[in-house]
């Protein structure tokens, strides 16, 4: 069934005379052209709602969902998300979740797909459909600026933050480096700019946007200690939509928007190099 605005521009177009039909469609001014979908290239979409993109959040998950000053949605994947539909022709349109709920909801089609910051598994494919990998976070080595601490090895023998009951520990103790636990990320980050520790071991994306928003005088090493790719799950059967979205992700990324609309939050593109590609 089309939409309001759908039967609005059909019936003007019908009133309108057959020259000045002509002219419009000339000039490229008729309804069709401004990036709407109609109702059948919706249905080819396979969304749930014509002209709108329904993309579920928790708003609450910094820096992928929060709120920003004004109130309105601010964060990684709202950004990506937003990009997303606007280069599909469409009006984003958050639905706020909980994470609790989230396939609940996809399965029962209240929404298109997720932004969530969800982790790519190979039980979770199992389940649903994930878009291009369109994030990569992990285990980093976090080490004030002018450390001698290059790469993961280096931390050998130094004392290393990390947070209780982390698995972050393990990692740091395979490497030889000696531990210390912390109940909070933020205490562990200050600690190292302090000086009592060589270097903490944490969650990439957490890490950056701490330095970034709290201007720490940190930074990472280059290499990962672990892996991990987030991706947008869809229902599965939905393949024209997923292929759309991962059109629009990969030009976003190959053009540089990506990057900008990232690197403000956490300081550089996480973009992965070789994204885990969708399993139809």
């Amino acid at each position: 069934m089309p939409s309001v605005n759908d039967r609005s521009s059909q019936e003007i177009t019908m009133r309108m005379p057959t020259f000045v039909l002509a002219a419009a469609a000339a000039l490229g001014l008729l309804v069709p052209t401004l990036g709407l979908p109609t109702a059948s290239s919706a249905q080819e979409l396979e969304l749930i709602q014509p002209g709108k993109l329904l993309i579920a959040t928790e708003g609450t998950y910094p820096p992928f969902s929060m709120r920003a000053p004004n109130g309105e949605l601010d964060g990684l994947e709202i950004r990506v998300g937003k990009e997303i539909a606007r280069r599909l022709g469409l009006e984003y349109s958050p639905v706020i979740i909980k994470w609790e709920t989230l396939l609940i909801g996809l399965a029962a089609d209240q929404y298109d797909f997720a932004s969530d910051a969800m982790d790519i598994t190979p039980e979770r494919q199992k389940e649903v459909t994930f878009a291009d990998g369109w994030l990569e976070s992990g285990g980093r080595v976090v080490t004030k600026k002018d450390s001698d601490i290059k790469k993961s090895d280096d931390i050998k023998g130094r004392t290393v933050g990390v947070i209780v009951a982390s698995t972050w520990e393990k990692l740091a103790r395979e490497r030889g480096a000696e531990v210390k636990t912390y109940k909070a990320e933020s205490d562990a980050l200050q600690d190292l700019v302090n000086g009592n520790i060589d270097a903490v071991i944490t969650d990439s994306i957490a890490a950056a946007y701490a330095i970034e928003t709290s201007k720490l005088p940190l930074t990472m090493t280059e290499d990962y200690l672990s892996h991990i790719q987030k991706g947008f799950p869809f229902k599965k059967g939905k393949p024209n939509l997923v292929k759309a979205v991962n059109k629009a992700l990969a030009d976003m990324i190959a053009d540089g928007t990506y990057e900008k609309l990232t690197a403000e939050i956490v300081g550089y593109s996480p973009a992965p190099k070789e994204p885990i590609r969708s399993q139809f």
